[in-house]
């Protein structure tokens, strides 16, 4: 009786297909240097849109792209990755590096809660993408309307605590001057990801 050959059509298991993508960053390699590449540009872009920022004369805070980039950064990273990114944002700013807005760094910066609920914001959107709720522009704007509502919900604590305001008067600094500009970068965002999901062909997706 002759042996059996095994056949050199018949995939190894090492071979499968990967499974389908929930996020963008899924369509990038797997391997371990490009997810951590990924972490790294997210909160890198983070940092940059930070330094893209307008004082205003009655608050602390400043009019930046930061709320733009977390909720894009949570939308194409997913949960895990997006909150590593912006716990690393979040870590290295507190360790010295002059990334948070207007070139900030340290505990003592009084948008400090903002930057908490970045990572709160990165998990929540993320989770919400790796559902498919990013896919079309209506569903994916509800998540990122959802993302900055946590990130003010932070930010005009931590501010109202740190600088010992009333609660209107920390709604006053670090909320209704930003409400109409946050929108804009709401809907930004609610668009972002899903074109960028049509530029790549929604590979993997279902």
């Amino acid at each position: 009786m002759r042996p059996t050959i095994p056949s050199m059509t018949t995939a190894p298991a090492y071979g499968a297909a990967r499974p389908a993508a929930r996020v963008l960053a899924d369509l990038a390699s797997p391997a371990w240097a490009a997810q951590v590449a990924l972490v790294l540009a997210g909160a890198a872009f983070v940092g940059v849109c930070a330094q893209i920022a307008i004082p205003l004369p009655f608050t602390p805070v400043p009019v930046t792209l930061q709320t733009y980039a977390v909720l894009v950064v949570g939308g194409a990273l997913g949960g895990l990755r997006g909150v590593a990114a912006m716990a690393l944002y979040a870590l290295a700013g507190l360790a010295g590096v002059p990334w948070f807005a207007q070139g900030g760094s340290g505990v003592s910066v009084p948008t400090l809660g903002y930057i908490i609920g970045f990572i709160a914001a990165a998990a929540l959107v993320g989770h919400w993408a790796q559902g498919g709720g990013t896919r079309g522009v209506a569903r994916t704007t509800i998540a990122m309307l959802l993302g900055s509502a946590v990130i003010y919900a932070c930010g005009v604590t931590w501010l109202a605590l740190s600088l010992g305001l009333t609660p209107g008067d920390a709604l006053a600094k670090g909320l209704w001057p930003f409400v109409i500009g946050d929108l804009i970068k709401v809907a930004a965002a609610g668009l972002t990801i899903p074109l960028a999901w049509r530029a790549f062909g929604g590979r993997g997706g279902r």
